[in-house]
């Protein structure tokens, strides 16, 4: 019997993870997949133990021992049968030095509705059990809130309903440029995005749109560090990502400061430290906004969005040891850039000259923010060329990058 029936089996027993031929495979990482139906990798951890979370997915969780804990009585024996997850993720292969992409035409953009939207832009996106979930900023000239879609092809993603997230807890008012992870040690969805603040929401299930918290801030009030370092900019652009021991926030100013702040996994979302500069320019323009940090196996990728001489967004990109490490150049020039019109090969006539806020397709959903390597793609927002509208007003449109020349 393999470990995913032993999984469903488990509503009435402990399972022991012990399989022939398990051995030889590499240890899951503390917080990486160990289980499922559907999965196929290692069940044994690293660390701490592979527990149970549902029929298709059990985790690497802090504990003793290497056994699987028993499933919750009430967890139903029987699930409606749902697409396991594609990917999991992996700690092997390397980032090359110089990058190439091709680029898909405009897939999603505004419905024509009452909203009267001009752009969709910032995109957030997971995939989990077999759907693409994305969540998104709409702009238009009275201001931005949230949208989420979902689907479970990239050719069904402009048709796919679109829901405003200002209907569920979230409600109305500043909202934009959203991220979202499950947070495993509480077993929910959490979705960061700006208000004028930094501030999350929360839903157990990412499916119901309608199922999200009111917000809640990380910060009373804008941290001095930032204030002081700020001038003409905007405080923008919040990205959290954990590691086994503690959770990082991300954010930007607009004016060549990228900060970084933290607290332990165990108290997060509270408890947000004061930022410190991570990384900064004397060019502003050089490291703007937008910033993603992703745990690719070896290390931590970095990319922020700069714009370039010819007025363009393009992203630089750096790696580091750790999230609180300094941080080395990888691809970061305008010559060398991680993604910028000039290293991506479009479909067709090339829809955009600006690759910009963004993110990754993970090979995973939890808060590590875990990707493959070998298989990078990026769902980016651009714009028609020679767009001349107020900048809240620009018909942004979300397209997707593929990594042509992976290091693997």
């Amino acid at each position: 019997m393999n470990f995913q029936c032993l999984l469903v089996l488990a509503v009435s027993f402990t399972v022991v993870v012990a399989h022939e031929g398990l051995t030889a495979r590499a240890d899951v990482p503390l917080y990486g997949q160990c289980g499922g139906i559907g999965y196929t990798g290692s069940t044994t951890c690293a660390q701490g133990v592979c527990t149970y979370s549902n029929p298709y997915y059990s985790q690497c969780i802090l504990g003793s021992g290497t056994t699987s804990t028993t499933p919750p009585a009430s967890t139903p024996t029987t699930t409606t049968k749902t697409t396991a997850p594609t990917s999991t993720p992996t700690s092997t292969g390397n980032l090359p030095s110089s990058f190439r992409w091709s680029s898909t035409g405009a897939l999603i953009g505004p419905k024509a509705d009452s909203r009267n939207i001009a752009g969709i832009k910032d995109p957030s996106i997971v995939q989990y059990n077999g759907v693409y979930h994305v969540f998104a900023s709409t702009a238009q000239e009275s201001g931005y809130s949230l949208v989420y879609l979902n689907f479970t092809d990239f050719s069904q993603a402009g048709s796919a309903n679109q829901f405003y997230l200002d209907q569920s807890g979230i409600g109305t008012g500043y909202r934009a440029a959203p991220e979202i992870f499950y947070f495993a040690p509480q077993k929910t969805w959490y979705l960061i995005f700006q208000n004028g603040n930094a501030a999350y929401s929360t839903n157990p299930d990412i499916s119901n749109p309608k199922g999200w918290s009111a917000p809640k801030n990380f910060f009373s009030s804008m941290p001095s560090i930032i204030s002081s370092n700020i001038g003409n900019g905007n405080w923008v652009d919040m990205w959290v990502i954990c590691d086994s021991a503690n959770c990082y926030l991300f954010s930007s100013d607009d004016n060549g400061h990228l900060y970084r702040s933290q607290t332990s996994l165990a108290n997060f979302p509270n408890g947000m430290g004061q930022p410190v500069i991570a990384l900064s320019d004397s060019n502003p323009y050089n490291l703007f906004e937008a910033s993603n940090v992703y745990n690719y196996g070896k290390g931590y990728l970095l990319i922020v969005e700069a714009i370039g001489s010819d007025g363009h967004r393009f992203f630089r990109s750096w790696t580091s040891s750790s999230i609180s490490g300094s941080w080395t150049a990888l691809a970061n020039t305008e010559a060398n850039p991680f993604a910028r019109a000039s290293n991506v090969v479009f479909s067709g006539t090339a829809w955009t000259q600006d690759i910009s806020h963004g993110e990754m397709v993970r090979s995973g959903y939890d808060q590590t923010l875990t990707i493959s390597p070998c298989n990078l793609r990026y769902l980016y927002q651009g714009q028609v060329p020679g767009s001349t509208a107020d900048y809240n007003a620009l018909p942004w449109r979300l397209a997707l990058l593929t990594q042509t020349n992976s290091a693997c």
